[in-house]
């Protein structure tokens, strides 16, 4: 991977994440958990967060030939999820593709929600899945492998300190400058997806190129 290429996958999975919206989220989800727990369910939500995008960084290629699925097919889908996922956030909303309403609800329910909805499907969700599987087919080798589970662990950290400090970072910005960075991010996904769609498009029909 070139250092632009490791930029323009840093921003992708930085705007997927969303350590900002998701951030609200996490204070919404636990509201009524002391301090101790609220910092408990953060180290294990960036914990669980991480585990989940290093394996999917190590065997997305193998899952997918395992279902007989071919790169371009996955890479035109998955850019039809992050597209919605990005419109969806370009109206400040978070995407049913992402968290749907019941699973809001049995959240409520549970003792902790730092796996479930927070780190999957909430944060390595649909969209983060797909961005690491289309760019490990794409950058194959050892290094470039090494590179994005070093990324990946960067971003566990990332929303470990957004949860970590998501009730004085969220009181401090307000629902207003949450939605503007929501909305930003949305902007940034839903030009990658489209960029993604096209690039399955071009391998699937090869006379359109």
């Amino acid at each position: 991977m070139s250092k632009a290429e490791i930029i323009t996958f840093i921003i992708a999975m930085l705007a997927i994440t969303n350590p900002i919206g998701n951030m609200a989220i996490f204070a919404s989800l636990t509201g009524d958990k002391t301090l101790q727990e609220k910092k408990h369910s953060a180290l294990i939500a960036g914990i669980a967060i991480l585990i989940i995008l290093i394996i999917v960084t190590w065997s997305g290629d193998l899952i997918l030939r395992a279902f007989g699925i071919d790169i371009a097919s996955f890479e035109t889908a998955g850019g039809l999820i992050i597209a919605l996922m990005g419109l969806s956030m370009l109206h400040a909303k978070t995407s049913s593709i992402h968290h749907s309403s019941d699973e809001a609800e049995d959240a409520k329910t549970k003792t902790s929600v730092a796996v479930v909805p927070i780190a999957i499907p909430l944060v390595a969700g649909p969209g983060a899945i797909t961005t690491i599987v289309v760019n490990t087919h794409t950058y194959s080798t050892i290094d470039d492998k090494v590179i994005i589970s070093i990324i990946s662990i960067a971003i566990g950290l990332i929303l470990w300190i957004a949860f970590y400090f998501s009730a004085p970072v969220s009181k401090l910005l307000g629902v207003s400058g949450i939605n503007i960075v929501t909305r930003i991010m949305g902007i940034i996904l839903t030009a990658i997806a489209f960029g993604m769609m096209a690039s399955g498009f071009r391998a699937l029909f090869p006379g359109l190129a």
